[in-house]
């Protein structure tokens, strides 16, 4: 079935620290590119799967804790491991539940991707 989607992008610094198989990498930073897919049908009335203003300033709200920070410090990553993985995950759940009806009627999160560096990508599907 034919749907439609709109693509928002938001760019922050912050720093972490990963394990990978079982070594801790030491603390590092990024310019972490946060990138959010919405997905629906049908359209409103003016034509919109729903506005990327409102999309992108829920995206910012949601990435303002950890900009300049270091997601070790930073709930709920002070107790998981900050991977891009697991960050655009966090970042698909905490879209997903502030684009309520009002917001998006006919739009859901369709995926959330997290550049950590070019070439460096990790999505989560929702």
């Amino acid at each position: 079935m034919p749907t439609y989607t709109i693509t928002v992008t938001h760019e922050f610094c912050a720093a972490h620290t990963i394990s990978i198989a079982g070594t801790q990498e030491p603390l590092h930073g990024h310019n972490f590119i946060t990138k959010a897919t919405i997905a629906g049908d049908p359209l409103d009335a003016d034509g919109l799967l729903c506005d990327f203003h409102t999309v992108h300033a829920v995206l910012v709200e949601i990435c303002n804790p950890f900009t300049n920070q270091n997601f070790n410090d930073t709930p709920p990553f002070d107790t998981t491991n900050p991977s891009a993985e697991l960050i655009a995950k966090h970042i698909a759940d905490e879209l997903a539940s502030r684009l309520d009806d009002a917001l998006a009627p006919n739009a859901q999160v369709h995926s959330v991707s997290i550049t950590e560096a070019p070439g460096c990508i990790a999505t989560y599907t929702r």
